[in-house]
């Protein structure tokens, strides 16, 4: 399956990987509507393709990641086309079967540090600064931007980050969890592509399993129905039983519980 053009975002193809680059260095790569909806509409064209083992995510330029959003251009209401739709963003990503890499490349803050953090795995150059700003500028994220926070860095420390809006460091922030590596910043591009590989080298459906029943955790029923539906279910309908009992009932006869288990 191929991907359509892109305005607001970058796509390419390395081997088992897709590196997705956020394309708005101009404007700190922020989120407007047309990136949230063409990041969230990349992710479902990669979930229903198999090259892919991978995702990256980063920012274009040398200076930020991502530093939030951006509601230039929306209709003005109340209503919610009046919201920016980072949810359907950072629902693409938590819903994708297949792990996705933040590759911070420079400032991550408000919705972009809720981005990295929704991502499954974070790598960062040793400069990259990561920051909730919500409360100091008339905004919040009290869904995936707390939550998920307090799964990284613990309930008290994720209520200082929102209450007090410090700056953290790349260095502080993988000593308290809140990403997963620190590389010097000329090297960030190939360690990226090293972890990536190292990801991708595993099996894709085992990966897909425990990343589904980690969402289980939030997910509620969505996230339960992701591990039973997409990996249980899709087992299951490939079992001797399952077969049987679709033979079965279409032959109109009792089942034969005698093959079930069988390979």
């Amino acid at each position: 399956m191929s991907h359509p053009q892109y305005s607001t975002i970058l796509f390419e193809e390395d081997g088992p990987i897709a590196k997705i680059t956020l394309n708005r260095p101009n404007d700190g790569n922020m989120f407007n509507v047309t990136m949230c909806h063409e990041l969230r509409d990349c992710m479902e064209v990669i979930r229903r393709e198999t090259r892919t083992r991978v995702v990256v995510i980063t920012g274009a330029g040398d200076k930020f990641f991502c530093i939030g959003g951006q509601k230039d251009g929306m209709e003005d209401t109340q209503l919610y086309a009046g919201v920016l739709p980072t949810l359907e963003m950072y629902e693409a990503i938590d819903r994708l079967q297949k792990p996705v890499i933040a590759s911070v490349n420079g400032y991550a803050v408000g919705g972009g540090n809720v981005l990295q953090v929704v991502c499954d795995l974070t790598i960062a150059k040793e400069s990259a600064v990561f920051r909730q700003v919500g409360p100091m500028m008339g905004s919040f994220d009290a869904g995936y931007g707390t939550w998920y926070l307090e799964d990284l860095v613990g309930k008290k420390r994720a209520k200082e980050i929102w209450y007090t809006n410090q700056k953290i460091s790349a260095h502080e922030a993988k000593e308290i969890g809140l990403i997963n590596r620190v590389v010097p910043d000329e090297e960030l591009q190939a360690k990226t592509r090293e972890y990536a590989l190292e990801v991708a080298d595993r099996g894709a459906m085992a990966l897909a399993s425990i990343k589904g029943a980690f969402n289980a955790r939030h997910g509620g029923v969505g996230g339960l129905s992701r591990v039973t539906h997409d990996i249980l279910l899709r087992q299951y309908l490939d079992s001797s039983e399952s077969k049987e009992m679709s033979a079965s009932f279409k032959e109109r006869r009792q089942p034969d519980h005698s093959t079930f288990g069988k390979k």
